[in-house]
């Protein structure tokens, strides 16, 4: 697998107007795009959330790809699980999305995508990063591309509101939605409504810096205290894209993302509509949620984390369902990627089917009591070093033997920083704790440690 410079499992992303997310970076990747990605169709489709960098990076997108003479298609301010929807039937070389997700409006970020939804693999995204360091680009003059826009919102609409049987599945139902003053503004709400639910609406109104602010699915206590205030029978956050969700029941409770992996399972299971009779969750879903599925005869397979990787485990064994605790939830029947919307309904839908309020539901059940324990390093040197060493090789080989018949354990490196994770799971809280400072002990000694955080 290629090693990427500039591009992680979600794309390019940074703070806009600082490298690389730069006019200059956006226009050069347009043009490498363009001359390596864009051979049949010479079309590309550009959608973006609702940041007010948004419309910079995307003119300098723009600029890029015509230079090359492929065409673009605008879809304007649109959900990215919308985008990965409705590409395949665009008849596009790719899409690009411009956001940074769940990020503050000072990031922004470029996720590319290819022709039927699917983002390019860790190869061709090197290939794209060496061409651009190689900074060699030909322009013809009578190859010069065109640029139009339309707007398919609705047909994204129109396919959400298909989950809900019979349309308005949902009437009688109170839900408080919180659209994070992201790409989910109006329309999250629009489609509730036509689904039948009372709808009580926060933070849609987006103004190109407040969006993720104080509000969505990383700031839950708004929607969390609507709900209360109000009596709805539950509550949903979105991030800035659409494509995480967390959800609160009419307690204001926030639930795990792993009760809603585990009750998108159980529902389609339920439903027959289980395909592979397999549930996807990545390799830090709590280890209960096995035992769970185990008792209800639905197996569930570990990916690496990332959604990209949930996405390509459940198109290898053919399931339709899969999420990351995070918030990611892929159901593939209706989304090519993680869905908030979809989500949302399909749950809302499962519980006003079941007659019970959400706290009579969940938790579907207990959790394995987690402790993990991040060591820092002061340099990506240092951490591979210790990550390599007999000492804390050892320490792990003595953890998982003190650990073995009551739990888990799992090693990572950190992905942004030069840390090393060491995350145990036990019914027991006293050995789960035990086991992770003895794991993380044997680093202590290692050159370029800094210091110790313990995350519960």
């Amino acid at each position: 697998m290629a090693k990427n410079k500039w591009f992680g499992t979600d794309g390019v992303r940074g703070v806009a107007n600082v490298f690389p997310m730069t006019i200059d970076f956006a226009m050069k990747l347009g043009m490498v795009s363009g001359m390596l990605l864009c051979q049949d169709q010479k079309k590309v489709a550009i959608a973006k959330d609702t940041r007010v960098s948004a419309d910079m990076l995307e003119a300098a997108l723009v600029a890029g790809f015509t230079s090359q003479g492929v065409d673009v298609v605008l879809l304007g301010v649109m959900p990215t699980p919308a985008l990965t929807t409705l590409v395949e039937a665009l008849k596009v070389d790719m899409a690009v999305m411009i956001t940074a997700s769940h990020n503050p409006y000072q990031d922004n970020g470029i996720k590319l995508i290819n022709a039927v939804g699917d983002k390019f693999s860790d190869d061709i995204t090197a290939k794209i990063e060496e061409a651009m360091e190689k900074d060699n680009f030909a322009f013809d003059p009578q190859k010069i591309g065109k640029v139009y826009s339309e707007n398919l919102i609705a047909d994204y609409e129109k396919i959400a509101q298909s989950v809900v049987q019979g349309g308005d599945g949902l009437t009688g139902m109170k839900v408080v939605l919180d659209c994070a003053n992201g790409c989910f503004s109006g329309v999250l709400p629009k489609v509730f409504r036509a689904c039948g639910a009372e709808v009580i609406a926060l933070s849609e109104e987006p103004n190109g810096v407040n969006i993720n602010l104080d509000c969505g699915s990383q700031h839950t206590q708004n929607m969390c205290a609507k709900v209360l205030e109000t009596g709805a029978d539950m509550g949903i956050a979105v991030d800035g894209d659409g494509d995480r969700i967390i959800i609160c029941d009419e307690k204001g409770q926030r639930l795990d993302g792993d009760q809603i992996i585990a009750f998108l399972g159980l529902y389609f299971k339920q439903k027959n509509k289980l395909k592979a009779n397999t549930v996807v969750a990545t390799i830090v879903s709590n280890p209960a949620m096995d035992r769970f599925f185990a008792e209800k005869g639905i197996s569930c397979v570990r990916s690496a984390v990332g959604e990209r990787y949930v996405i390509e485990e459940m198109k290898k064994i053919g399931a339709n369902i899969g999420g990351e605790e995070s918030g990611h939830m892929v159901v593939a029947d209706y989304a090519k990627t993680g869905d908030a919307m979809m989500t949302g309904l399909i749950v809302a839908q499962g519980v006003w089917e079941a007659k019970q309020k959400m706290s009579q539901i969940f938790p579907l059940f207990k959790p394995m009591i987690r402790k993990r324990i991040d060591t820092k390093f002061v340099s990506k040197d240092e951490m591979i070093s210790a990550f390599d060493s007999a000492d804390f090789k050892q320490a792990i080989a003595d953890g998982e033997q003190m650990i073995s018949g009551y739990g888990k354990v799992l090693i990572r490196k950190s992905g942004t920083e030069p840390k090393i994770q060491v995350w145990v799971w036990s019914d027991d809280e006293d050995k789960a704790l035990h086991t992770a400072q003895k794991i993380s002990s044997g680093l202590e000694k290692m050159n370029g440690f800094e210091l110790f955080k313990n995350v519960n």
